[in-house]
């Protein structure tokens, strides 16, 4: 519900004044409160409640970083609607209408950068060579291009709306933003049509008081946009900033506990191998031990099998010493005699000498 208040700003602003009832729009007849002295009036509780509407729509477009490009070619309305654009950082038309400047963007963009560059060429010297007469033509060119789009030369792509003062005297750009269906928003007096645009905002479109009164309040709902963007923008950068430090924290923390683990896997590597090779040794050691003693048992048998295999050591046999033959006769005698003695019994006398022997021993049993 629209406040006593600013319904009285608005009627001290002059707000409610139409035009005269000969030349009124019937379209507009909702917003009529009545007539007096041959001039309509504005029922402003609906002029509050529709620029609450507006209001909302433009801080909205504002909010999503889109441009609002301001018109109002009147001569009571051209300082007003400049300085209520610049304000709110947004690009604005106050000279004539430049045909197509919508619906022919692209050439429109050829001349603001063809003013760029004759910017560009004062910079960097290039101007100052050229002759005084082409320097002359340049600085004529120059400031036609910047009075008729100096105010858009930051607009880089076709505006998120367009806010109109008097959609009577600007219909073509009217025509344009509907033709690329772009949402307009306009003061629209008793002798317009507010089935033209999408937010109709019904006031006095002729006093500067009334105009200055609606666009101020548009360029602050776009401010307060704006800062609404900026605020979401920076905590957005803080919340991306807190979630790559969370990030990176969980990704250190992730990463040391992955050293961790190998660190432990690698000590638990190295304390199996440990255990390993002590079970290996000792299972080495074991081996050592039982292959030494199955050689000295081994041993020890290989040596009672020999001990059992020797004979018995038999006497040493009487070695016989032979003389060494004289030369004498008499020794070589005694030599001859002596081997006679000694000369072995021959094989048939040795079983004779046997069967004698037994014969005597039968004899005497008997």
């Amino acid at each position: 519900m629209a406040k006593s208040q600013e319904v009285k700003e608005l009627l001290n602003a002059g707000v409610h004044f139409g035009h005269l009832t000969r030349r009124w729009d019937p379209n507009m007849e909702p917003y009529v409160y009545m007539e007096r002295n041959g001039i309509h009036i504005i029922n402003l509780y609906k002029t509050v409640a529709k620029m609450e509407e507006a209001g909302k729509a433009l801080h909205k477009i504002a909010a999503s970083g889109r441009q609002i490009l301001f018109v109002a070619t009147k001569k009571q309305a051209k300082e007003i609607v400049a300085q209520g654009a610049e304000d709110a950082q947004m690009p604005y038309i106050t000279e004539r209408w430049p045909g197509g400047m919508l619906t022919n963007f692209v050439t429109i963009r050829r001349a603001v950068k063809k003013m760029k560059s004759v910017d560009q060429m004062k910079k960097d010297g290039r101007f100052e060579k050229l002759s005084k007469k082409e320097r002359l033509q340049i600085e004529r060119m120059r400031a036609k291009l910047d009075k008729q789009l100096g105010s858009i030369s930051e607009m880089t792509r076709l505006p998120g709306a367009i806010f109109i003062v008097d959609t009577t005297r600007e219909h073509i750009a009217v025509k344009e933003a509907q033709r690329l269906n772009i949402p307009i928003f306009a003061m629209v007096d008793t002798n317009s049509d507010p089935r033209q645009v999408d937010y109709a905002i019904p006031s006095n479109d002729d006093a500067s008081k009334s105009i200055k009164k609606i666009i101020d309040y548009a360029s602050s709902s776009i401010s307060e946009g704006l800062d609404e963007r900026e605020a979401d923008k920076k905590v957005k950068q803080e919340q991306e900033a807190k979630a790559k430090k969370e990030k990176e924290q969980k990704a250190k923390a992730k990463k040391e506990a992955a050293d961790k683990k190998k660190a432990e896997e690698k000590a638990a590597k190295k304390e199996q191998k440990a255990s390993d090779d002590k079970k290996t040794e000792e299972k080495a050691q074991e081996k050592q031990g039982k292959e030494d003693a199955d050689k000295k048992v081994k041993a020890e048998e290989k040596t009672a099998k020999s001990d059992d295999k020797k004979p018995a050591k038999s006497e040493p046999k009487s070695v016989e010493k032979k003389e060494v033959p004289s030369k004498d006769e008499d020794d070589k005698k005694q030599m001859k005699e002596a081997e006679k003695e000694n000369k072995l019994e021959s094989k048939e006398e040795t079983l004779e000498k046997a069967t004698e022997d037994k014969k005597d021993e039968s004899k005497d049993k008997k």
